[in-house]
């Protein structure tokens, strides 16, 4: 029987971030369209640092599932 090998932490890592500024990205320009609709008046500053904000929980949840999968492989 082959074992595969897991992903390394380097890689996981790698994958987590672009997947976060993918996901970075989407939201703030969401953000821009979604906010007014609901009548929030929000500064572009704002609005891009409320973008960082929950993209660092984001890239620390990713990356921490992301660890967990490969762990719990057996």
């Amino acid at each position: 029987m082959i074992k595969r090998q897991g992903q390394s932490r380097l890689m996981s890592f790698v994958e987590a971030v672009t997947n976060v500024v993918i996901g970075f990205l989407l939201a703030v320009a969401t953000q821009f369209v979604v906010f007014p609709v609901f009548g929030l008046v929000v500064s572009a500053r704002d609005n891009l640092l409320i973008g960082t904000i929950f993209t660092a929980f984001s890239l620390v949840r990713s990356f921490a599932l992301r660890r967990l999968f490969e762990c719990a492989r057996w």
